[in-house]
């Protein structure tokens, strides 16, 4: 009698059912169920004990066990299961660029961090943005790309110069547990670089490719301001997945953010979503809040160009202290506010370039045309 019953619970629990009680589970990073985004993976039913893996297409390894919880309790309310068994993970692949650019050995997504004006914390947004992706589970690397004003060599507290075994390539050197060059390392801090533009160009396509990064999901590459030569040579020569824009909400700022998110999508990079910095202003004496640099201006930016708001950041005298001092926020106080709000974006760009288009060209032969 009990194998009878045994044997109805094995044939009333199945795949299916599994299936469809978490296709009406919503995944709260990604407003999407687990199912359509196929995230479950290798459902197993033993009896009525059911095992599975989530599998997600972004870092998010500060979301597991709230994931985990989430998934268990859908599926408890199936009658018949009895155990459950939950594993959950990410596996980041590799996404397309922009048309006609070849992807980058070992680097399987670009981030650009860009801004139309200088002064709204552009780098300290890079700095924490790979520290982010990095602490959610992913291999980060960043590119200062910045060639006349390096500041990640601080903001990391790398010194040192890069080794080269061949004379050729250069290992990136490491920062909090991320891959990383500059042309900081490369010369004395107090050596101006005098060059013009053709140079500038050509140093920054020798850092970033004659560097031997090490299996990175994420290459953050952190821009100067404008919309001059290194952002063109971005554009046609360096594969972005997709671009980040910093502005802070004070009009002047924004005009100038405007002028190079329209650069990017005219050159056709994708914008993953806008960064309001210095969004509020929070003193340090009492707490109280003021939007001293205006408010509203980023959201109402994303708008007018129908991109996303990825998150807003305080002017905050924690965020410049703990840069400045080689210590960024997100390795400073990890559990933070401040460093829940960085993880908050890195998460939501690493959702946007899940959600695009992925790399099939490793899938296609070469063809090579001889002379017989």
């Amino acid at each position: 009698m009990l194998q009878k019953i045994l044997e109805l619970k094995t044939m009333l629990i199945n795949e299916q059912t599994i299936t469809q009680s978490l296709q009406t589970l919503i995944d709260p990073n990604t407003g999407r169920d687990f199912v359509t985004s196929k995230s479950v993976k290798n459902i197993k039913i033993d009896g009525d004990n059911v095992s599975l893996d989530i599998v997600l297409g972004y870092p998010a390894k500060s979301q597991f066990d709230s994931l985990k919880s989430l998934v268990i309790k859908q599926l408890m309310n199936i009658n018949q299961i009895g155990s459950i068994t939950v594993n959950i993970g990410s596996r980041i692949v590799t996404h397309s660029a922009q048309r006609g650019v070849n992807l980058l050995p070992n680097v399987k997504n670009i981030i650009a961090v860009a801004s139309g004006k200088g002064g709204v914390g552009k780098s300290t947004t890079s700095v924490n943005l790979a520290l982010a992706l990095a602490a959610e589970g992913a291999t980060v690397g960043i590119l200062d790309a910045d060639i006349y004003g390096p500041s990640q060599p601080q903001m990391l507290g790398i010194s040192g110069r890069p080794e080269s075994a061949d004379g050729k390539s250069m290992d990136p050197m490491m920062g909090h547990g991320i891959q990383a060059m500059s042309i900081g390392f490369l010369v004395d801090v107090d050596t101006p670089m005098v060059w013009r533009g053709p140079m500038v160009t050509g140093a920054l396509e020798q850092l970033l490719r004659d560097t031997k990064w090490r299996d990175l999901d994420y290459l953050v590459i952190d821009l100067p301001p404008g919309t001059g030569d290194i952002q063109l040579t971005l554009a046609q020569k360096i594969p972005v997945t997709g671009a980040i824009i910093v502005t802070t909400p004070q009009d002047i700022a924004l005009l100038d953010a405007r002028k190079g998110l329209k650069m990017l999508e005219k050159v056709g990079i994708p914008i993953l979503g806008i960064v309001e910095n210095m969004s509020t202003h929070i003193c340090s004496q009492c707490g109280h809040e003021e939007p001293i640099f205006g408010s509203g201006g980023g959201a109402l930016m994303c708008k007018d160009y129908n991109v996303d708001l990825l998150g807003s950041l305080p002017l905050d005298m924690r965020i410049r202290v703990q840069s400045d001092g080689g210590q960024p926020t997100v390795i400073a106080e990890p559990d933070g506010d401040i460093a829940a709000i960085y993880k908050q974006i890195a998460r939501a760009a690493a959702i946007k370039i899940a959600n695009s288009s992925l790399d099939h060209s490793s899938k296609f032969p070469n063809i090579v045309i001889q002379n017989s």
